[in-house]
């Protein structure tokens, strides 16, 4: 490799999903595998990963202030007042509102969330995707 392409810039990384385990995610019947994520000597690294839907699952209405990608890769899933399937793309800018979300079928997303552009807003991991145990939703905060 050339030394002047390479020289302060970092390589790539590689995770494999079967290296991480499920992880209970915030919301009901929603579990995670967060590949990439967010941690003291990488505040910046975005939260990057799976997040499986149990049949039934849902969401309610909230908001963030990082940005986020989303990408359906198995089942439907009712957002607002549209139902998305496989190969749909969503896209959250910073600051955002998600609209409640629901599944009857089931399903799985690749999740990208990563530092607001314009808000400086930064994705939470820790007490989000790798929980012992849910809150009820009443007891969630849901503007952050």
């Amino acid at each position: 490799m050339s030394e002047t392409l390479t020289t302060g810039h970092q390589p790539m990384e590689a995770v494999h999903e079967s290296d991480r385990p499920w992880e209970t995610l915030r919301w009901p019947g929603q579990w995670s595998k967060m590949l990439f994520h967010p941690r003291p000597e990488r505040a910046t690294e975005p939260n990057a990963g799976l997040v499986r839907y149990e049949p039934g699952s849902h969401h309610p209405l909230h908001k963030h202030d990082f940005a986020q990608v989303w990408y359906i890769l198995e089942g439907e899933f009712q957002i607002g007042e549209r139902t998305y399937g496989p190969g749909t793309m969503l896209f959250y800018p910073d600051p955002h509102w998600e609209a409640p979300l629901s599944t009857a079928t089931g399903g799985l997303m690749l999740f990208v969330q990563y530092q607001g552009p314009t808000t400086g807003g930064r994705p939470i991991y820790d007490g989000r995707f790798n929980l012992a145990e849910r809150k009820p939703i009443a007891d969630e905060q849901l503007d952050r």
